[in-house]
Parts: structure tokens; C-alpha cells; sequence
């Protein structure tokens, strides 16, 4: 059996928890492949709202297995508080929710590290989300991470106490004013880790592999968006992990030519949190009315989100560099009271009309082309089926096909789960 992806187009809270909630009875496995809890997803059903920051989407569910692959980074303590979330929820995660040995883990001094890296750079800050995921994937790459594997050793507290010591020395490098009781944090962290340690650490490429011989449907879930993958985001604007497709092969040990669909998520606008270029945001009425409507908050830092019209040049090349074979448009129902829409179709980049996103995007070298579509006033929130939307919003996501040149499967019309169309 093959392989599905799920995977954000834009920067990130695109609403991919709700999709993987609402695919999720279709599939027997659900696999996160990489960040950490710098991840928001948020779902809502019967009346209430919950917000997962490493754990799959799919653990509501009665018989998914969830799976927490090798490319994710974990913080023992923000997944304890993720754990005691669904314990209130009667909800039996120890039966169905796994962790790959080879995830590596977020530790106290990690997260510390970040803070004291950002506030270094002063107005040059990236807008990192402080929670050590940079630093985590710095230490993975370098060779000196703790792993989830490691914790069934002996000496895994020994491998800690080296690492630790390290970082404090880098933290003072930084010279920046950062209060800590370490004490205290690790602490917290070494409770963290004993509740880990109560769920079932497995290889997790053994168990993905077998189950695809058993013809279990696996469904790989992202974080992040593509605009913000470490090689083909807005560099250095982006997070520390591979959010593209390619991300789901080395975060969770399955081979390129297993992959089958890529579902690809995008908002009917665009947004983005923290620093960087964003070249068709809005800083007036409409774009107020965006983030007020929309709620656009992070669900992970509570920051406003930035808002702005469809980028189709960024959302182009997402599609291209995933292969997407179906497209998921969330927040039409945000659109709703335009009068007008527009999207950008390309760039004025140096002096030159473009349709491809280019290396550099910020303000100084790139004005968005804009086309112009009629608006809709009707309140979509209540409506079920595509025959019910207004003509102006089938319009609207009929014009999107034609310019991706992939079909637009599902509209989301509202942050419930039953608030989804199937076209």
C-alpha cells in the first residue's frame, strides 16, 4: 500500500489538523514525519476545541494508530501536557499512540538556547517561536542529540548531563541576559520524560514497512507549510526541518516511489507569523478584517497572524516542488462581505514581470501583479454541499484549478469537521 501525504503550501496554519482529523476514518495509521511543537493543529467537534502540538491528528479516533516518526523533535514536557489534555478526554493514547526510537528529543537547555540565539540578533530575529527546535535539529545535525532510543539506556542521564553542560557554555558565548533555573527545568523535564516513557517506543521504519505489507492505509501528516521548509522556504525565514514532501521519506524511513497521494492544503488567502517577506500582505482594512474574521491567531505563540490576498506565484511553486495531486482550499467562508477579491497571478520583480517564485522575495525587489474576481456576500458557514455555495465562490476556487492545474477536492467552510464540502 502507498503512502499518502498531507502538506501545508503556505507558512504554516494552513488547517491541517482539521483535514487529517476529517480523512482520518479513512486510514488505519497516521504518521507525523517532522517539527516538533512549534506545530499548532487545531480541531474542533462537538462543540469543543483541541489543539495538538506533536501528537498526530488522528488520535481521536477510536482504532488509528497514531505514529510520532523519526524526523519530529519532542519536548518530554509540552508532550506530557498534551497527554494530560487527553486524559481528560477519556481518551486511551497508550494503546494507539506510538514513538520511533530515532526521534530526537527537545531538552530544558535546548529551548534556553533559543531564546538567548534570538535575542542576539536584536531587530535581525527571525521570530522563532523559542520552543529549541532550531538548536534540537542543530544538535541532530551535528551529531550530539539525545534520542528517544536513548532513554531505554542505562546512561541516557549521563549523555544528558554532557549535552547540558555544552549548551551552557554556548548560552554564555550569546551575552545576552537570560534567567534560568536550570535545577528547576530539568526537573520538569526528567518527570516529562518517566510519563514518555510509559508509551511504546518502537522502529518505527520496521513497523511502516510492515504494515504496508499487511495493506494498512498510512496517511503521513506535515507540519509547518512549504514556504517555511528549511531548503525551499523564504530562507532564513523558515523552520529547522524539511516541510515538503520529500520530508515524509526521511522522517519516516519510506521509500520515494511509495508515495501515492499528496494532498496539498492552502488558505483561500494567505498568512504568515513572525519575520519575513510576505508580498501580498495587507496592512489595511481588508487585511484587518482577514485576521479578525479568520481569527487568526497562532495556535501554538497566540501572535497575530499577518494576512494578505492569494499568493498564486508561492502557492504555484509549492505544488510543483510536492507533486500535489489534490488541492484543499480552508477559510473560503472568511472571503465572505468582499466585494473584491484579488490574486496575485505574478511578480514584478527588478524592473521584469515574473510567474516563478526567485531566490530573494523581499519588499524591495518584488511588487505582487494582481487579478481581480468578483466577491461574495452569502454566509457560507452553514452550507453542506458545493450546489449550495454562491456562483461567485464556485467561481473563485473554478479559476484557482484552471491556474494550478489540480484539482480543488475539498473547500472547508468553517473550523468544524462537519463544516467540510466535497467537490
Amino acid at each position: 500500500m502507498a503512502v499518502d501525504l498531507l502538506l501545508g503550501l503556505q507558512w504554516g496554519d494552513e488547517g491541517k489538523g482539521k483535514i487529517v482529523d476529517v480523512l482520518t476514518s479513512d486510514y488505519d495509521i497516521i504518521a507525523r514525519f517532522q517539527g516538533g511543537p512549534n506545530a499548532g493543529h487545531t480541531l474542533e467537534f462537538d462543540g469543543q476545541k483541541h489543539v495538538l502540538h506533536t501528537i498526530p491528528s488522528g488520535i481521536f479516533h477510536e482504532k488509528t494508530i497514531n505514529l510520532v516518526g523519526n524526523g519530529v523533535v519532542i519536548d518530554p514536557v509540552i508532550f506530557k501536557k498534551e497527554l494530560e489534555n487527553l486524559q481528560k478526554h477519556n481518551i486511551d493514547y497508550k494503546s494507539k499512540l506510538f514513538i520511533s526510537r530515532k526521534a530526537h528529543l527537545i531538552l530544558p537547555t535546548h529551548r534556553l538556547l533559543d531564546a538567548a540565539s534570538e535575542a542576539s540578533k536584536g531587530k535581525a530575529k527571525i521570530g522563532s517561536t523559542l520552543k529549541g527546535i532550531g538548536p534540537t535539529y542543530m544538535d541532530k545535525t551535528g551529531r550530539n542529540g539525545i534520542r528517544v532510543g536513548d532513554l531505554e539506556l542505562e546512561n541516557w542521564k549521563d549523555k544528558y548531563r554532557a549535552l547540558a553542560d555544552k549548551h551552557e557554555k554556548m548560552i554564555q558565548f550569546y551575552n545576552v541576559n537570560v534567567q534560568y533555573n536550570l535545577a528547576e527545568l530539568e526537573q520538569e523535564f526528567c518527570d516529562a520524560v518517566d510519563t514518555l516513557k510509559e508509551l511504546q517506543f518502537i522502529d518505527s521504519e520496521a513497523f511502516l514497512h510492515r504494515a504496508q505489507k499487511e495493506g494498512k492505509t498510512i496517511l503521513a501528516e506535515g507540519a509547518q507549510g512549504s514556504l517555511l521548509d528549511i531548503d525551499f522556504g523564504t530562507y532564513p525565514f523558515v523552520t529547522s526541518s524539511t516541510t515538503t514532501a520529500a520530508g515524509a521519506c526521511t522522517g519516516l524511513g519510506v521509500a520515494p516511489n511509495q508515495i501515492g497521494e499528496a494532498y496539498g492544503i492552502f488558505k483561500a488567502y494567505t498568512t504568515r507569523v513572525g519575520s519575513g517577506p510576505f508580498p501580498t500582505e495587507l496592512f489595511d482594512e481588508d487585511g484587518e478584517t482577514m485576521g479578525r474574521v479568520g481569527n487568526e491567531f497562532g495556535a501554538t505563540t497566540g501572535r497575530p497572524r499577518r494576512c494578505g490576498w492569494l499568493d498564486l506565484v508561492a502557492l504555484k511553486y509549492a505544488v510543483q516542488i510536492n507533486g500535489i495531486t489534490q488541492l484543499i482550499m480552508m477559510k473560503g467562508d472568511v472571503l465572505s462581505g468582499f466585494e473584491k477579491l484579488k490574486v496575485c497571478t505574478a511578480y514584478n520583480y527588478q524592473g521584469e514581470k515574473i510567474k516563478h517564485l526567485p531566490y530573494n522575495i523581499e519588499a524591495k525587489n518584488v511588487t505582487p501583479v494582481y487579478t481581480e474576481l468578483k466577491g461574495w456576500a452569502a454566509d457560507l458557514t452553514g452550507m453542506t454541499k458545493t450546489s449550495e455555495l454562491p456562483k461567485e465562490f464556485n467561481d473563485y476556487v473554478e479559476y484557482l484549478e484552471k491556474e494550478l492545474q489540480v484539482p480543488i477536492k475539498v473547500v472547508s467552510v468553517g473550523p468544524d469537521r462537519k463544516q467540510t464540502i466535497l467537490r
